[in-house]
């Protein structure tokens, strides 16, 4: 188990270089003037859209969020709703949002206004962009741009990308969660598999008899059934009346079985046996199933197998391609003769994939299976995803008629961007589809 640790670590040292650590992102082209973190924001005066005056010292001792946009800047609209969906988000924590415009035809920026729902302060100099003195002391090249003030009045963030500002504000005031978990261990296809049972909240009024929905979850490959992701999914599902369980896949994590006998089709089969065993227990209503990357697969085609039992699915860009990556001859860049492989290809760490994965990968009915579930699902994927381009899960959403699709852009295979956000879709789903 020591040689699979040292695996992940690996695996994802190596993934981060492209996927999962920084990246050069639009900040490092439009965002190079911008005022710095640590500056003391300038104040400023400006007429609001009603005429008023509005000064940024009213808001002293608040965050304050200063979006920069106009009305005719295309991208602004179409980071408009993000906008706007943040600023109710946060209003409630005390953080006040301020729209700086840089619109010089008030009938326009009033029409833009009015078009998404603005309900933040908005303000502006009615003058051209290059020309605006806040421009300038600010530092904005580009529009849109976003700059956070902290309570002391200095910088905390500026950037071009919203989700950063969400991210930022989401961690800003971390909630801490008692979790009610209970560590179980249960039969799986290649020997015993580690699980992790994730109660949820029960309110004083409700009976000890009470039934509640449960969520599966399964990781991708070289995971594990921990880590930030799968813990806001479940706090999140815990706290408004839904278990979860997660579990480590044969030759995973804590579970049994060698790495190199893993294959989607065994993985299915170890996802069957928690659906069993939790359909055992005694305060389990309904079931749903929630994968992410290759555990995505695992959950859509245990879905099309067990249609009558699954009552809702969510898939977290799904690897869809790791058929085409197998008839293709390369899994994670080692190359190999899918027609004749080998008895294992050496990985990293140690590890082998074995060529039972690729034998069974090769002619994988991933999305013929998936066709047979007709419930409520969820596809969430990323447009800057490298490892399994968004395409993928698109599918999954086109043949699936009940299902959501939120496609996050340039969001990566790991939702490093904002992973809240892409966790955040997928807990709101679940409570909105189960509950």
């Amino acid at each position: 188990m020591r040689k699979l640790t040292l695996f992940v670590l690996l695996l994802t040292a190596l993934a981060a270089k492209a996927q999962f650590g920084p990246v050069a992102d639009e900040d490092t082209k439009y965002a190079t003037e911008l005022i710095k973190p640590g500056t003391v924001a300038p104040d400023f005066k400006m007429k609001t859209i009603d005429g008023k005056t509005f000064k940024l010292s009213q808001l002293k001792g608040k965050t304050v969020v200063l979006d920069f946009w106009a009305s005719w800047c295309p991208d602004c609209r179409k980071d408009a709703p993000e906008v706007v969906r943040m600023h109710r988000k946060f209003r409630s924590q005390g953080v006040e949002f301020v729209g700086v415009s840089m619109d010089t035809d008030v009938a326009q920026w009033r029409a833009a206004v009015e078009k998404y729902g603005i309900e933040y302060t908005q303000v502006s100099e009615l003058k051209k962009f290059k020309e605006t003195d806040i421009s300038k002391a600010y530092g904005v090249k580009w529009i849109p741009s976003m700059v956070v003030i902290g309570p002391d009045g200095k910088v905390a963030l500026s950037t071009v990308l919203s989700y950063k500002v969400d991210k930022y504000l989401r961690e800003l005031s971390p909630r801490p969660f008692t979790r009610d978990t209970e560590a179980v261990t249960i039969d799986g296809d290649h020997g015993k598999l580690a699980a992790i049972i994730q109660k949820p909240v029960v309110t004083p009024h409700q009976s000890p008899l009470t039934q509640f929905p449960i969520v599966v979850l399964c990781h991708g490959f070289g995971g594990t059934k921990s880590g930030q992701m799968f813990d806001l999914i479940c706090d999140s599902l815990a706290a408004h009346g839904i278990g979860s369980i997660r579990f480590d896949f044969n030759g995973h994590g804590q579970s049994e079985g060698k790495f190199e006998d893993m294959t989607v089709p065994n993985e299915m089969e170890d996802a069957k046996h928690v659906i069993a065993y939790v359909r055992d227990l005694r305060w389990v209503s309904k079931i749903a199933l929630l994968g992410h990357s290759q555990g995505g697969v695992v959950s859509a085609m245990t879905a099309g197998e067990l249609a009558d039992d699954i009552s809702a699915v969510v898939l977290m860009a799904p690897a869809a391609v790791l058929r085409d990556d197998a008839i293709r001859g390369s899994t994670f860049g080692k190359q190999y003769d899918p027609l004749d492989p080998p008895e294992y290809v050496d990985l990293w760490g140690g590890q082998r994939l074995g060529a039972g994965y690729i034998r069974t990968a090769f002619r994988l009915p991933i999305y013929e299976t998936a066709a047979r579930y007709h419930g409520p699902a969820c596809v969430i994927h990323g447009t800057g995803d490298r490892v399994v381009p968004y395409t993928y899960g698109l599918r999954f959403h086109q043949q699936w008629p009940a299902s959501e699709y939120d496609e996050l852009e340039a969001y990566d295979h790991g939702f490093s961007q904002n992973v809240y956000r892409a966790t955040e879709l997928a807990s709101d789903f679940l409570i909105k589809t189960l509950k």
